[in-house]
């Protein structure tokens, strides 16, 4: 055996050696550091070195952190999703008995996906109408899904460029409807298929890059559709063209919408005072998987529901996104069930108000927050059931 060989041999044994000693480094939960000098290289066999046992401390520790997370697919940092996910975070905290975590995800839409699928996801923001997609797949999808609350409309707004006073304008020209996973690259050509208008070359790319094109005129960039809550930062922030403006939309199918209005106060630069752009909204909802009675997930997700239901009155005063006023907590979404835990609140503090005529009583136990909701349900009833 030549030399060369033998030190490129031993180099090889060395190296295996060393990544076996790093995957038991690894497996140990090892900091790597000792105590005294650090050790030299030796000819002579070492003493193996007795791997450090897990702290009860610590295996406390990483229990304790687990039982009472919450994981929650909001949506993209440019999006309300995502505020109003970290608004329930910060108000239905109560340390180390409820934590929620709110998920930065690729939109409503792919949420829906991520309650089913992924590990670690109990709770969703999701629009209305991306559940369609998923029934011809999932004809019992409504069993798998249920939902907490409504929690705000999703304004659909298609902004363009001066030239444009009509759909019909935006023919063979490119409309982008963000990127993929959005709200609006799903739910966008989704309506624009209901309004039967195929015609405009869709793209799919981040809306600030379209915007800078639609401003510039390069690309034959026409128009940009946001599907979020009202109003835009993207729209109220930096200067815009003189000319730009919104479309109006004239839909009739209102199966999955419901119909909304932009106005001068949403968008002063771009609609003058007191006219009205008629739009679409999608319904935005906190759901839930259906997790089965009884079992963790479930009990995790019911105390989510408590805290975030005797806390809404926080979340709809000051310092919250200003839609939070507009959550009724008794409004249903159509095609799918409460879930569980949410219903039985609701049924409890509509048996406690039948109790006494007076919700507000020293004779009840319903909150101030409770009888407010109550107060807010007799409204609601009262308007959807003439």
């Amino acid at each position: 055996m030549s030399r060369g060989f033998a030190l490129a041999l031993l180099g090889v044994t060395l190296l295996v050696g060393s990544a076996y000693a790093q995957s038991d480094v690894q497996n140990s939960g090892w900091s790597g550091l000792t105590d005294g000098e650090p050790s030299t290289q030796s000819t002579r066999p070492q003493k193996p070195v007795a791997r450090p046992q897990t702290k009860e401390s610590e295996t406390s520790e990483i229990s304790k952190i687990n039982s009472w997370t919450v994981g929650l697919a909001a949506g993209q940092r440019e999006g309300a999703p995502l505020e109003f996910a970290a608004d329930i975070s910060r108000v239905v905290d109560d340390g180390d008995n409820l934590h929620v975590l709110p998920i930065v995800t690729r939109g409503p839409t792919e949420n829906v996906a991520d309650l089913l699928y992924l590990k670690g996801v109990d709770v969703a923001i999701i629009n209305s109408d991306s559940l369609e997609q998923f029934r011809t797949k999932i004809p019992d999808i409504q069993q798998r899904i249920s939902y907490i609350l409504s929690l705000f409309p999703s304004e659909l707004h298609i902004l363009v460029r001066p030239e444009v006073r009509s759909l019909d304008d935006l023919k063979g020209r490119k409309v982008n409807f963000n990127t993929q996973g959005t709200a609006a690259a799903y739910s966008g050509p989704l309506i624009f298929d209901k309004l039967k208008f195929t015609q405009a070359e869709r793209t799919f790319i981040p809306h600030q890059v379209a915007m800078e094109q639609m401003k510039s005129g390069t690309n034959d960039m026409a128009a940009v559709v946001f599907v979020t809550s009202k109003p835009v930062d993207a729209f109220l922030k930096g200067k815009w063209p003189s000319g730009f403006h919104f479309l109006s939309v004239p839909m009739e199918d209102y199966s999955l919408y419901l119909p909304a209005t932009l106005t001068s106060a949403d968008y002063p630069a771009f609609i003058p005072q007191g006219a009205e752009i008629q739009t679409i909204a999608i319904p935005t909802v906190l759901a839930a998987f259906n997790w089965p009675k009884g079992s963790n997930r479930y009990a995790r997700v019911a105390r989510l529901v408590d805290n975030l239901f005797d806390r809404l009155e926080v979340l709809q005063g000051p310092g919250y996104h200003p839609k939070w006023k507009d959550v009724v907590l008794n409004a249903q979404v159509p095609g799918l069930t409460r879930f569980a835990a949410a219903q039985e609140w609701l049924d409890k503090t509509t048996a406690i108000a039948q109790a006494d005529a007076s919700p507000v009583n020293a004779n009840t136990t319903m909150s101030p927050a409770q009888a407010k909701l109550w107060q807010d349900f007799l409204r609601w009833r009262k308007t959807n059931h003439q």
